[in-house]
C-alpha cells in the first residue's frame, strides 16, 4: 500500500508581509503531479492546513481546488487540524463530505475517528486521525484522570489510552505534537519545553504521519516522522530540502519511506556581501531573499536600490563591526528568553504603570495562560 504524507500548508500565509498564495498553488499542483505518478491508495494530511483560525477567501478557494482536485482522482484523503486551524471552520461538512473520500478530524471529543482503507492487493491497514491536542482538553474529556494529565505527552496516552485500536492489525497515526527530539524552526509556535510528547506515546503504530515541525525528519525511530512543510517559511528553513513522503507499507513491521522532492517557484535564501557584490554578483532573481551587508558604511536606500535586482527581498541587515556590537550589547542584556510568560508580562505591566501586579491580577493571569496553554509555566 503507498501512501503520500504532507503537512503544514500553511495555507494563506504571509512571510514578511508577502502572500505566499501563489507559491502555495504552484506547489499544491506538483504535489497533485506526485500523485499521478506514484498514484497512492490515500492522502494523509498532519494539520496547519491553514495558517490562520480565520483564513483569507483565497486560501479557502485553493483548498478546495487542492481537495476537489483528489476526489477526481479518486484519492481518499485524510485530514487532521493542527494548532493554526481552526477546527469549526475546518470541520464544516465533514460528515457530507465522507462520502467523497475526505476524512477530517477537527476537534478531539473523546473518541478517535479511524478508518480502514485497503489497496488493490487486500491488504488493510487501520488510520487513527489525532488532531492537534492540550491538556486542557483532555482533561476535560477525562475528568476523573485529570490529576494524571499533567503535560501534553501524558494527555497524548490517555488519548490513546482510551482509543478501541486492535493491535493485531497494521495501524497508523496521524498527529499533529512537538515529538521530544524533534528540530524547530523559527516559524512555529513554541511554549519552551511544554508542548514536548515523548516518542514512546506513539509505540505500537506500524507509521506515524506527523505535522508541527517545518523540517522532515524522524524522530525516535523512522517510521515516526515529520515530512516538513512543502514550503519555506522562514530563514531558519533555508537549508531545508522540501518534499513530500512517500510510504509503503507491505506488512505490520514493513515499511519503506521515500522522501520526493518539491521544486518551489521561488526559493528562499540569504545572500551576503558588500552592495557592489550582491548588485552584480548575479542577473535579476524572483527568489525570496534575505540580504546581509557587509559594508562598514550604511548605504542610504539600499533596500529599494536593491529590490530592483531583487523583486521579492525580504529582508535587509548590516554585519559589520558596528552592527556585531550593539547585537552583542543587546544579548547580554538580554534575559527574556529565560522568563516565563507571567514574568514577562509583570515586566511589561510594571515599565508601564510604574507599579507592581497584585495578587489578585496574577491570579487572574494564571488562569489566562493555564487556559490558552493547558498549563501553568
Amino acid at each position: 500500500m503507498k501512501l503520500l504524507h504532507i503537512a503544514d500548508l500553511h495555507i494563506g500565509k504571509r512571510v514578511n508581509e508577502i502572500s505566499m498564495l501563489e507559491d502555495q498553488a504552484y506547489i499544491l499542483h506538483q504535489i497533485l503531479e506526485h500523485v499521478d505518478r506514484e498514484e497512492p491508495d490515500g492522502l494523509l494530511i498532519a494539520g496547519d492546513v491553514y495558517d490562520k483560525s480565520v483564513p483569507p477567501e483565497e486560501a479557502v478557494r485553493l483548498l478546495d481546488e487542492f481537495l476537489t482536485a483528489l476526489e477526481r482522482k479518486q484519492v481518499p484523503v485524510y485530514l487532521i487540524a493542527g494548532n493554526h486551524d481552526s477546527v469549526e471552520r475546518l470541520s464544516f461538512g465533514s460528515r457530507i463530505l465522507e462520502k467523497s473520500g475526505l476524512h477530517i478530524a477537527g476537534a478531539y471529543r473523546g473518541e478517535l475517528s479511524s478508518y480502514e482503507l485497503s489497496d488493490a492487493a487486500g491488504l488493510t491497514v487501520c488510520i487513527h486521525l489525532l488532531p492537534y491536542v492540550k491538556p486542557v482538553v483532555v482533561r476535560s474529556v477525562f475528568p476523573e484522570e485529570a490529576e494524571a494529565i499533567v503535560d501534553f505527552s501524558s494527555a497524548c496516552r490517555a488519548v490513546l489510552d482510551h482509543a478501541r485500536i486492535d493491535s493485531a492489525k497494521i495501524n497508523l497515526l496521524v498527529a499533529h505534537q512537538f515529538v521530544t527530539g524533534g528540530i524547530r524552526s523559527e516559524s512555529e509556535e513554541q511554549i519552551g519545553t511544554l508542548d514536548n510528547v515523548d516518542a514512546e506515546v506513539f509505540d505500537g503504530f506500524t507509521y506515524v504521519a506527523l505535522g508541527h515541525l517545518h523540517g522532515p525528519q524522524k524522530v525516535g525511530k523512522e517510521t515516526i516522522r515529520y515530512c516538513g512543510t512543502p514550503l519555506k517559511y522562514s530563514l531558519s528553513e533555508a537549508h531545508h530540502h522540501k518534499s513530500v513522503t512517500l510510504v509503503e507499507i507491505t506488512g505490520k513491521d514493513s515499511v519503506v519511506i521515500k522522501e520526493l522532492p518539491l521544486v518551489p517557484k521561488r526559493d528562499l535564501r540569504e545572500i551576503r556581501g558588500s552592495f557592489l557584490e550582491l548588485a552584480t554578483r548575479e542577473r535579476a532573481s524572483e527568489d525570496y531573499i534575505y540580504a546581509v551587508l557587509t559594508d562598514e558604511e550604511e548605504i542610504l536606500g539600499a533596500m529599494t536600490k536593491l529590490r530592483s535586482f531583487y523583486p521579492n527581498i525580504m529582508s535587509l541587515r548590516y554585519d559589520h563591526a558596528a552592527a556585531r556590537g550593539h547585537l552583542e550589547s543587546f544579548q547580554a542584556g538580554d534575559t527574556r528568553k529565560r522568563q516565563d510568560p507571567l514574568e514577562l508580562f509583570a515586566e511589561f505591566f510594571a515599565e508601564r504603570n510604574q507599579k507592581e501586579l497584585s495578587d489578585a491580577q496574577r491570579a487572574i493571569l494564571t488562569e489566562m495562560i493555564t487556559e490558552i496553554w493547558g498549563e501553568n509555566t
